[in-house]
């Protein structure tokens, strides 16, 4: 459902009812006034009996003109209508049956329980993978598990300034983390630095400095000099040119960097993958329920479909991988249709070579250089 379909229903719905109480105010107002009038003309106590009976049946008949006149009646009928046909737009948009975009696909119970549990040794959640366990009947993974508490413990030990489980896990990986390019563990020295400087004073820096930054000298000179300057001004950071020492945000990009790292040492994404999934699903979700609406009366098609006949649009930050689109047909390549690079350096798909070549069965010019190439010189290319 288009948002702006949901707009201009909300807006019609908001005129109606902004008319509907226009036009009863001003038939109350209205009827207020007669009333008010009457009551004045019998309070007067100058009218006799029957002349007081003859302005009251006036007053009923005054009011069954008014109420037989009446359009706010049919307008807040009309508004009512809206009303209800606004609520079923909003359970279409809010609430809709996602169940139709399922399809009947066999899924790997053993690969679900593998994600699942992926997903909460992440987030730290260690009993709950226990109980799946048990109840899935599946093998616990050791090694994942002690990864994931490891880099658990680190991330618990940033939060509470302790520094020891982080500075034992960059020792025991700084042959990686040299190989890498790294800076992580001066971040560590770093921050460690600033908070010896804020709690125990300048002399506890100093000696902090002497025993673990003198190594890093030779690679990051400036870096340390700049905290030699901070120690001027001791507890004082927050007012004085290295304020961004102290930054918080310091913290939290530490606590990344070290989760980013773990993980690329590990040979696990940085990203979740469940979350990932659900994201994308979540993101492509409207459009599929389109197409599923569009095709409700053919059901089986859906479910026997191997490719959308419309395009799924994701963000960028859904592409982890390059993607190809094919210079000549301008179509992205695929499995079946994979990118094939020819003798020169430039690069086709395959069913572009194919016609080219018509069928593999000749020679053919690329397209793009006076080169010649034959179906047979062409190298498939993995991105």
């Amino acid at each position: 459902m288009e948002l702006n379909t949901f707009k201009d229903s909300f807006e019609r719905i908001a005129k109606k009812q902004k008319l509907s109480c226009s036009l009863t105010k001003e038939l109350i107002d209205q009827v207020s006034q007669e009333i008010e009038h009457t009551l004045s003309s019998i309070q007067s106590g100058k009218a006799a009996d029957i002349h007081q009976r003859l302005i009251l049946a006036n007053q009923k008949a005054k009011d069954a003109v008014v109420g037989s006149n009446n359009q706010s009646v049919g307008m807040l009928r009309e508004l009512n209508i809206n009303i209800t046909k606004f609520q079923k737009l909003l359970e279409k948009l809010f609430n809709p049956d996602i169940s139709k975009a399922c399809r009947d696909i066999d899924f790997e119970p053993g690969i679900v329980n593998q994600i699942i549990i992926n997903h909460f040794y992440r987030e730290g959640q260690f009993d709950i993978v226990d109980c799946l366990l048990k109840e899935a009947g599946e093998d616990e993974p050791i090694s994942l598990k002690l990864q994931f508490k490891e880099i658990h413990e680190i991330l618990e030990g940033i939060k509470c300034r302790n520094f020891e489980p982080a500075l034992s896990w960059v020792a025991a990986n700084r042959d990686k983390l040299n190989e890498s390019g790294s800076d992580l563990e001066l971040k560590l020295h770093k921050l460690q630095f600033v908070d010896i400087l804020q709690n125990q004073g300048r002399a506890g820096a100093l000696k902090y400095a002497r025993m673990h930054l003198g190594p890093l000298a030779s690679c990051h000179m400036t870096e340390l000099q700049k905290l030699m300057g901070s120690l001027l001004w001791g507890a004082k950071l927050e007012k004085s040119p290295y304020a961004d020492l102290v930054s918080p945000v310091l913290w939290e990009e530490l606590a990344g960097e070290i989760m980013r790292t773990f993980c690329n040492f590990a040979g696990q994404s940085f990203q979740n993958p469940l979350k990932v999934a659900l994201a994308a699903g979540l993101e492509g979700l409207p459009t599929l329920l389109k197409l599923v609406n569009f095709m409700s009366p053919n059901t089986q098609e859906w479910q026997d479909m191997k490719q959308l006949p419309v395009a799924v649009e994701l963000g960028e930050e859904f592409r982890f991988h390059s993607v190809f689109v094919c210079p000549v047909s301008r179509e992205q390549a695929s499995e079946e249709n994979p990118p094939m690079m020819l003798p020169c350096g430039h690069v086709l798909c395959k069913q572009s070579i194919h016609k080219l070549s018509k069928g593999n069965s000749r020679g053919f010019k690329c397209p793009y250089c006076p080169l010649d190439a034959s179906a047979a010189q062409c190298r498939q290319l993995y991105f």
